[in-house]
């Protein structure tokens, strides 16, 4: 197990998934760029650092019925696991995004706070391979860091900041920006934190 690994893995099996700060009853910045993307409710998608989110949840009881979770926790994966029926159109990949070669093409890329993780450069080239390699073309990213004026650390460790600029200069000319928010989410022991959403797409050819 890596470094990275054993540390999440701790996180989540030492405290419950209300209880870390990244938590959301609803991911509601989340579900409306999702809506915003069109995609339709047989399309595959992928929530990239899934940890105990609700945003899987949240998309089975809106109809979606071919979702992926993939995160470095096992841990964090069988909390959800644990929530749904056993018979949710789900998949669960438990491994790190930079390593994972994907099987097949997803419509949608969700990534709340995966990124921001990344603050070497040759981890955030093989964050984009890696999106690159998993989107369909003309396919769409969901992805939310935090802000430029947002914390500068998150768990401890440092992250990296975005804006829609220094986003888009890391996807590169085969991603457009269709929309981006801002949202100031609120821990469960009431720390405000500012985050920079954007939905973006790959261009269909």
């Amino acid at each position: 197990m890596t470094d990275a690994e054993t540390k999440w893995e701790n996180t989540y099996q030492s405290k419950s998934a209300d209880a870390l700060g990244w938590f959301e009853a609803r991911p509601e910045t989340s579900l409306k760029l999702i809506a915003r993307s069109g995609v339709a409710h047989d399309a595959a998608l992928i929530d990239i650092g899934a940890g105990a989110s609700r945003l899987t949840d949240c998309l089975l009881d809106l109809g979606f019925l071919d979702l992926t979770a993939l995160d470095l926790s096992q841990a964090a994966l069988q909390a959800t696991r644990d929530r749904l029926p056993e018979d949710a159109p789900v998949t669960w990949i438990a491994g790190d995004m930079l390593r994972w070669r994907p099987e097949r093409r997803y419509a949608l890329w969700h990534d709340r706070a995966a990124l921001h993780f990344l603050t070497d450069p040759a981890d955030q080239a093989a964050y984009r391979d890696t999106l690159d390699r998993a989107l369909a073309a003309g396919g769409f990213a969901v992805i939310g860091t935090f802000a430029p004026d947002g914390p500068d650390k998150c768990s401890g460790q440092v992250v990296e900041k975005y804006d829609a600029a220094k986003l888009m200069a890391l996807l590169g000319p085969d991603f457009r920006l269709i929309e981006e928010l801002r949202h100031t989410h609120v821990t469960p022991g009431g720390t405000e934190q500012r985050f920079f959403y954007a939905l973006v797409q790959k261009r269909p050819y």
